[in-house]
């Protein structure tokens, strides 16, 4: 015969009598989950928010083992406290605010330990007051350090093995472990097989980019990390990215080109575990034979035609895989270095050409028509000795046409080859003139 409601944590419960009111005022728990270690006291601190000698109380705490065992521990009033008899030796009661202290934990301590507090108020208005609250222990063990084990403990081929990593802890409860490798954390993929609990990481199958040191991490609720001592995972491997380098001669793209009569060496490389055997194979008209063993080859130019292949072939013993490297050497002239120098240059030529052309053009038009702009400035300050002002424009071809008399043709003529001078100048032979110039009566005069 009631109405039960709820508002903003606030349950209100209102019976005929007496007057019942549950609110979460009165009381404060700081913390509603603990992780206590065993074989240490852990204390659960109760806040009241009111005056013990202002009211009447009467509570209990109580206790859920993970079986669902109920146990009433403690039974308490303003005036009594009774204790269950099998639980004196190991807790611990504090009336002034209702706090519990757990003296000695062990794995039968966790649970849930719950608080019933009846509360009367003695002022005008009496009113009961009834709070409940619950708190989930555990108890752990703290973790030891964890140790790391490989399965199989010899080297392993890649695309062919599998590794069996495992993770122990000798002490520690709710472990959980964690999965390094270089210190970067792993996870499952294709290859990364975890167990349930994660104490084991199977590679199926191993790469070569599982290459590294392996560790792993074991913590609980208790414990800080522990890290494990770490372990190499080594794997046999390749060969990959063969290459074929030289610093003699001329490369473009796989050909190389060296000067008649030098001698040039070779280079074979590949990333490989164990290091690769090598073997360079020269492939002609007649067919392929073997030149030499190892990473070197060392060729004479002038033993060979004008352009020959080679081979190089990578062989890991282990692996039992293989790679090969083909090029073809080419015997030309390549100069000296200065000219070889010029030669890998030579992609720039066609625009500094175009520059430097154009530099020269616009200088020579500069300088044409600088000499055009003072020439008659020049010619304005030699003296006329004819008295005509027009003379200095007609470059004196014509002048002495018109000039009667020896002593004044002769001064016509000097004056005439002293223009001829300047048409000279002008990329205009003396003679091509006298070849234009009309058969006139006082042309005698100039011979």
């Amino acid at each position: 015969r009631g109405i039960v409601f709820s508002l903003n944590n606030y349950i209100l419960m209102k019976l005929v009598s007496p007057t019942w009111i549950v609110s979460c005022e009165f009381i404060h728990i700081p913390s509603l989950v603990h992780h206590g270690i065993e074989g240490k006291s852990l204390f659960l601190q109760v806040e009241t928010h009111f005056q013990l000698e202002e009211a009447e109380i009467q509570g209990t705490w109580s206790h859920t083992q993970l079986s669902g065992t109920r146990t009433t521990l403690v039974t308490f009033t303003n005036d009594a406290i009774i204790m269950e008899m099998t639980y004196r030796n190991r807790l611990l009661f504090r009336k002034h605010n209702l706090s519990l202290l757990i003296q000695k934990l062990d794995q039968t301590s966790e649970g849930d330990y719950h608080l019933k507090l009846n509360i009367e108020f003695h002022n005008k208005t009496v009113h009961y007051v009834k709070e409940e609250r619950t708190v989930h222990v555990t108890v752990d063990v703290p973790v030891s350090t964890p140790v790391i084990k490989k399965s199989p403990l010899y080297t392993v081929v890649e695309d062919k093995e599998n590794v069996t990593w495992t993770c122990s802890a000798a002490r520690g409860t709710r472990v959980g472990f964690q999965w390094l490798r270089n210190n970067v954390s792993l996870g499952p993929t294709d290859r990364y097989h975890f167990s349930q609990d994660n104490t084991t990481l199977v590679i199926s199958p191993v790469r070569k980019e599982d290459m590294g040191e392996y560790s792993c991490v074991a913590s609980n609720p208790v414990s800080q990390e522990q890290h494990s001592t770490a372990m190499e995972l080594n794997v046999y491997y390749g060969p990959y990215n063969l290459a074929v380098n030289s610093g003699q001669g001329l490369r473009t793209g796989e050909v190389f080109t060296i000067n008649p009569g030098e001698l040039a060496f070779f280079e074979c490389q590949a990333d490989s575990n164990p290091p690769n055997s090598y073997v360079w194979i020269s492939k002609g008209r007649n067919g392929t034979q073997v030149i030499t063993k190892g990473p070197r080859l060392e060729v004479v130019s002038y033993n060979l035609a004008q352009a020959e292949d080679y081979l190089c072939r990578a062989f890991n013993n282990v692996t039992q895989k293989q790679d090969e490297a083909q090029f073809t050497l080419v015997v030309a002239s390549l100069g000296t270095g200065k000219e070889k120098h010029t030669q890998e240059s030579s992609s720039l030529s066609p625009l500094a050409t175009i520059i430097v052309c154009s530099v020269f053009v616009i200088g020579c038009m500069l300088l044409v028509l600088f000499r055009r702009t003072c020439r008659p400035k020049r010619e304005q300050k030699r003296p006329h000795r004819s008295g005509h002002e027009d003379a200095t424009e007609d470059f004196g071809i014509y002048e002495f046409v018109s000039i009667p008399g020896k002593m004044e043709s002769a001064q016509a003529s000097c004056r005439s080859l002293a223009r001829l001078e300047s048409v000279q100048d002008m990329h205009t032979t003396i003679y091509d003139v006298i070849r234009h110039v009309p058969e006139t009566p006082s042309h005698s005069l100039l011979k």
